[in-house]
């Protein structure tokens, strides 16, 4: 199923790690942070993906429900002190109603206030976030077929959409005029734009060039015959990280397309699962279907640091990492939207 979106962590904001090619180091594993979660509000239906801005301030969460919800980040933290002196706290700010059917994906404007969305309606929608009385979008595209998945570039000129149609739609959002791209579902870009991963139902990884749209090199069988359902590049554009209904999550180099390490141990079959970086990229989350839980690795070590009950009814759908701060968003078919922060 395709999944798409950029890396929206700026090479300013934090400081990346660099992944080695060498061979993973037992017992030096670095300990992940405990946190606290809570629960934030509920869609009417299934919450299907959710997106955190570049700058780390809101966090946005689709449904099934056709709803889409935008929670600014500080009123979150509000939430979670244990004396609010103003009474509860709201954290959501903007409940968007545009769409006929389930939303698959979101994204955010990497320099502006726009969000847009992509759903089973066969559109895009484009929602101004600072506007606060807005609750449809001022703008939508119409596509052809389901749109599974949308991403910005980080230029913020072009939108990039993966539907049921093999060939990506590639619109230019000044003139809303649509190029199709190479023959390839599932797109994730590099921080830069220089260059983007496909990630698609027959297991297979590709890396393209982000200008020409030539594809330079194909991970064949990347996740053995079963579906890749996320990739995303490190911030460096040298390694690519892919998980898949194998039940595994591998990290791979970029100029040779070789499997650098595995990280193993989380039963992910059924559902679009990703596997995200924390906002340093030391670390790996995941989510454990089979056992409802939050997986945790050292992304040097390959070691499973942590594991944590999701507290959701049944396994999320998705999570999110924060780009700027030690948090996450994880919801699912418990139609439910939990918040993670590290325990101070």
């Amino acid at each position: 199923m395709p999944i798409m979106s950029f890396h929206n962590g700026k090479l300013n904001l934090v400081v990346s790690i660099t992944l080695r090619a060498v061979p993973d180091i037992k017992g030096t594993s670095k300990s992940f942070p405990k946190h606290e979660t809570r629960h934030l509000s509920e869609h009417k239906n299934i919450a299907r993906c959710a997106r955190f801005s570049p700058d780390g301030k809101f966090v946005a969460t689709g449904s099934a429900d056709t709803s889409i919800k935008l929670f600014e980040v500080s009123k979150i933290k509000q939430m979670l002190l244990p004396d609010a002196k103003d009474g509860p706290v709201r954290p959501v700010i903007r409940t968007f109603y545009d769409h006929t059917q389930p939303i698959n994906d979101l994204d955010f404007h990497p320099q502006g206030t726009i969000l847009v969305s992509g759903a089973k309606d066969q559109t895009m929608k484009f929602f101004d976030i600072s506007k606060t009385n807005a609750k449809r979008a001022y703008r939508v595209i119409q596509d052809t077929h389901n749109v599974r998945s949308v991403s910005f570039h980080p230029s913020g000129d072009f939108l990039l959409a993966g539907t049921d149609h093999a060939i990506p739609h590639l619109y230019d959002i000044n003139t809303f005029q649509c190029y199709l791209s190479a023959n390839i579902p599932e797109v994730r870009y590099s921080c830069t734009g220089a260059m983007y991963v496909t990630a698609s139902k027959d297991g297979v990884i590709r890396l393209w060039d982000g200008i020409t749209a030539n594809c330079v090199r194909s991970i064949t069988g990347a996740h053995g015959t079963a579906e890749a359902t996320s990739a995303i590049f490190t911030k460096d554009e040298r390694f690519v990280l892919s998980c898949g209904k194998d039940s595994t999550i591998k990290l791979w180099e970029v100029g040779s397309g070789r499997l650098v390490k595995q990280y193993l141990g989380a039963m992910h079959t059924q559902l679009r699962c990703q596997a995200i970086f924390n906002e340093t990229e030391e670390f790996i989350l995941s989510i454990d279907e089979l056992n409802n839980e939050i997986v945790i690795w050292d992304a040097m070590t390959t070691e499973k640091v942590a594991k944590w009950p999701s507290n959701h009814v049944g396994a999320p759908r998705w999570i999110d990492h924060s780009p700027t701060e030690s948090a996450f968003i994880s919801c699912g078919t418990d139609r439910s939207v939990r918040f993670w922060k590290e325990t101070i």
